[in-house]
């Protein structure tokens, strides 16, 4: 994979996004030395790609690839197996369609339940302040307070967590349990019998969040067996094992649920945000089952919902019919609409975390 060299994988080892990028090279068999941030690495990555979030790879000839989406895109454009895009295109879009909504709509409950129950915010700010703030003056209880205000106010504060949208948030975790309960206990991965990028997108939130955190870790074991036992076989997987697995040519129907998520509710939210954008606002406001929801404006997911609307477009027409069977000829017009310029390019300048604000 590396022509002999290895990879630097810079990330912390409680992180959603680390977690997801590391089951995915493991499976790959790609080589990489982890390094842990701390303050000092963070910076430095920053600088040396413009992005403030975590992981950033370093590559073996000292380049540099941000975004977990983009990175396994990078890998699965060449030839080496295993492969986990799918050939069939209409089951690569859900596949990345799938992927995208458990990046970005799994986001929220798991950084909820990691901030907003007692026990769970002591455990995770003593390990933040003693990894990723362990060059940072000050005794250790003094950065564990700081790290604490910090993620309370980003993560449940702004980013809309009150006594209306709580029970919402829960809901979302509980639901999806029991969406992927079923699955799991008739398949091994979630389209069949090697994983894609959906797998690993849902590997994020549920490996380093879900799995690991005292309360959701708790709930989990009690309703969601099946699913806790696919976190660790995905985490056991390697590429020997999987490159002798069949390979994914269709989205099965019990995906209809989440499929139905994604139309339903994180779509609609992506067009409300993309809007308030274009619109020069900087908080969005929109509906989700009845709750109303009240966030900042993120330019990153202006770009998700900007790419699946390129790759989409990019898709012959079989395959568009496909997709906007499953989803909806109102979501089908939507994915084929012009691109808002807004969403197209890139930040440049001063190092921006990944909700570019």
């Amino acid at each position: 994979m590396t022509s002999g060299g290895r990879y630097s994988l810079h990330g912390l080892k409680l992180s959603y996004f680390t977690g997801k990028l590391e089951a995915y090279f493991r499976a790959k068999g790609i080589s990489f030395d982890y390094i842990e941030m701390d303050l000092a690495d963070f910076r430095r990555c920053a600088r040396a790609t413009g992005i403030a979030q975590m992981p950033q790879v370093e590559t073996p000839d000292g380049k540099w690839l941000t975004d977990t989406t983009d990175i396994i895109a990078h890998f699965e454009s060449g030839a080496a197996e295993p492969r986990f895009k799918p050939a069939d295109p209409a089951t690569a879009f859900i596949s990345l369609l799938l992927e995208d909504l458990f990046d970005e709509w799994l986001w929220r409950p798991a950084l909820y339940y990691r901030w907003a129950f007692p026990e769970d915010a002591r455990l995770m700010s003593s390990q933040l302040a003693r990894t990723m703030l362990r060059d940072a003056p000050g005794p250790l209880f003094l950065r564990r307070q700081v790290i604490l205000r910090r993620q309370r106010r980003v993560f449940l504060k702004k980013d809309g967590v009150t006594t209306s949208t709580a029970p919402q948030i829960e809901d979302l975790f509980l639901r999806t349990i029991a969406i992927l309960e079923p699955i799991f206990s008739v398949r091994p991965y979630l389209l069949g019998a090697r994983p894609c990028e959906a797998d690993f997108g849902l590997f994020g939130p549920f490996f380093r969040h879900f799995s690991s955190d005292p309360t959701p870790a708790a709930i989990l074991r009690e309703r969601g067996p099946h699913t806790l036992a696919w976190v660790l076989r995905l985490w056991a997987a390697t590429p020997a094992q999987l490159a002798r697995s069949p390979t994914v040519n269709e989205a099965p129907a019990d995906l209809d649920p989440l499929l139905a998520m994604a139309r339903e509710e994180y779509i609609p939210y992506l067009v409300a945000n993309s809007e308030a954008i274009l619109a020069g606002k900087n908080e969005v406001r929109w509906v989700n089952l009845g709750v109303d929801w009240t966030t900042p404006t993120s330019p990153y997911r202006a770009r998700c919902l900007a790419n699946l609307q390129r790759v989409f477009q990019t898709l012959n027409a079989p395959a568009r019919n496909i997709i906007s069977d499953r989803l909806s000829p109102q979501i089908g017009s939507l994915l084929a609409a012009p691109i808002a310029p807004s969403s197209v390019s890139e930040p440049t300048g001063a190092p921006r975390d990944r909700n570019w604000r």
